[in-house]
């Protein structure tokens, strides 16, 4: 039985993150959400047998059936990603539909957010504000106003302004050059979705994480020049790499966030001290 629900969430999840993409492609354009998806190449409206997650791309061999284009490998991996992140929620949550409802709810708007953000380098304001909205009323929902105003439970309130303080510095004193507003706002989001104590380790795994990527980022880079290289990323519609002189931190952060969250990290130890 634990099987069955875990492959239910999972191609429900699959077929969300089929919908999530269709919302970071069309997000701020102008286009609405209405109308079938169709190619961006030649304009061909996709069939039912298109539009399979995940398993569609693998028969199509991430081409186009009409006019053999490239599909970009971003469709799976976020039917992927959304897919297993679903599984993940439900094997973490499942006492609280409610809440199990609140963490599909915020792994929908992360995703979207760290695609748009990887496009774009932005993140976008609807997004995170609604983020940001939906930590404050869980945390309203399963502690009363009351006792939120009290030891420990304060600290949980505090953690959203706490940890996005030190984000906002960065942004402030460096103009925006070192970090983005939206970054900050991400990180005040983080704080109320998983309280001081696993907030402050998410933040910490996503300097760990984004320090560890951007190296292997480095090497593919340097990578790029090889003719097999080139070769495989115009396979896989992977556009060309290059440095940029800002870097999408928000995937860095949501990543964190993940770990944190269903490993229940806590790398300073705040718990014993904030809950002792």
């Amino acid at each position: 039985m634990e099987m069955l629900v875990t492959i239910l969430f999972f191609i429900f999840g699959a077929i969300v993150g089929s919908f999530l993409n269709v919302v970071a492609l069309r997000y701020n354009t102008g286009m609405t959400l209405a109308g079938r998806s169709a190619c961006f190449s030649c304009g061909k409206r996709l069939g039912a047998t298109e539009l399979v997650p995940i398993l569609s791309y693998l028969f199509l061999r991430g081409r186009c059936s009409q006019c053999k284009s490239s599909i970009s490998l971003q469709y799976p991996l976020v039917e992927l990603t959304t897919g297993l992140l679903f599984v993940l929620v439900s094997w973490y949550q499942s006492q609280s539909l409610v809440i199990l409802a609140y963490y599909l709810i915020i792994s929908c708007i992360l995703v979207v957010i760290t695609v748009y953000d990887i496009r774009h380098l932005i993140i976008p304001d609807g997004l995170v504000y609604t983020f940001i909205t939906l930590g404050l009323l869980r945390l309203l929902y399963e502690t009363p106003i009351t006792s939120l105003l009290h030891k420990p439970e304060i600290w949980n309130l505090l953690a959203g302004p706490i940890i996005f303080l030190p984000f906002w510095a960065l942004w402030y004193f460096s103009k925006g050059t070192w970090m983005g507003f939206g970054d900050a706002k991400l990180a005040w989001g983080i704080g109320w979705t998983l309280g001081l104590v696993y907030g402050a380790s998410a933040i910490i795994l996503g300097f760990w994480i984004g320090a560890v990527l951007s190296l292997l980022a480095i090497a593919l880079a340097k990578m790029s020049s090889l003719p097999i290289f080139k070769k495989i990323c115009r396979y896989l519609s992977i556009p060309n790499l290059h440095f940029k002189s800002a870097v999408p931190f928000a995937p860095y952060l949501i990543i964190g966030m993940f770990v944190a969250l269903f490993a229940q990290v806590d790398l300073l130890g705040l718990g014993l001290i904030i809950f002792s």
